[in-house]
């Protein structure tokens, strides 16, 4: 089992001064999960190198069992500061690919030319696409083989607009997930607030926040091992 995971290269919250990247927990309980069932994991960001990290996921409320390992995981720690460059990757190497989220993805993976003929790469091979958090957001300007928006008329999940609001972002975020989603024709379903909830569509796997995305790796592991 090979699985490629591709982390954002971006790190500023918009026009607020603040800093954003990636949500660690997003990366560590997906990455522990298939790690620990044997997968080959490579990981890789659009600029190469080091991922930004959301530094409200490095706080003290955020922090979960996974997150608590990769603070001790020095490896991990080496491996993350040097992903390759998402332009050398290519889909026919792996099995599957995973996007983690943080709110980083809105801004530069959802135009990204090189992530988004990647993921058309993995889906007209019929490899596996997940995706948690802010990372669906990596779907929206992918097409189908017929050219339509990949998530027309799947079902899909992701970060919600109660959610945005929740943490006061609404009006930083250059668009509000849930409705870009429905927008793209994808059929957007979710639970309550911060509940873990994952929608699995044939090969195309979302995760709605944080909280789903060690449920999103397992239906991953799930489809690599049929």
């Amino acid at each position: 089992m090979k699985v490629l995971m591709v982390l954002t290269s971006h790190s500023e919250l918009g026009d607020t001064g603040k800093k954003t990247g990636f949500w660690v927990e997003e990366f560590a309980a997906p990455y522990y999960t298939l790690k620990d069932a044997g997968a080959e994991i490579t990981l890789a960001s659009p600029k190469g190198g080091q991922p930004p990290i959301d530094p409200k996921s490095a706080e003290p409320g955020a922090q979960t069992e996974a997150t608590r390992r990769f603070d001790k995981d020095a490896g991990l720690q080496k491996l993350l500061a040097n992903t390759k460059k998402l332009g050398d990757v290519k889909a026919a190497d792996f099995d599957a690919v995973f996007y983690p989220g943080g709110h980083g993805p809105l801004w530069d993976l959802t135009k990204d030319t090189d992530s988004i003929k990647l993921i058309q790469d993995f889906w007209s091979a019929k490899k596996p696409v997940a995706a948690v958090c802010h990372a669906p957001s990596v779907l929206l300007n992918v097409k189908d083989e017929k050219g339509e928006p990949l998530v027309k008329g799947k079902k899909v999940t992701g970060f919600t607009n109660s959610e945005e609001e929740a943490v006061q972002l609404t009006k930083v975020v250059p668009f509000l997930l849930e409705d870009e989603l429905k927008n793209k024709g994808g059929q957007y379903s979710k639970k309550e607030d911060w509940a873990s909830y994952v929608v699995k569509d044939g090969l195309l796997i979302t995760g709605q926040n944080p909280a789903s995305s060690e449920a999103a790796a397992k239906e991953l592991l799930a489809l690599l091992k049929k």
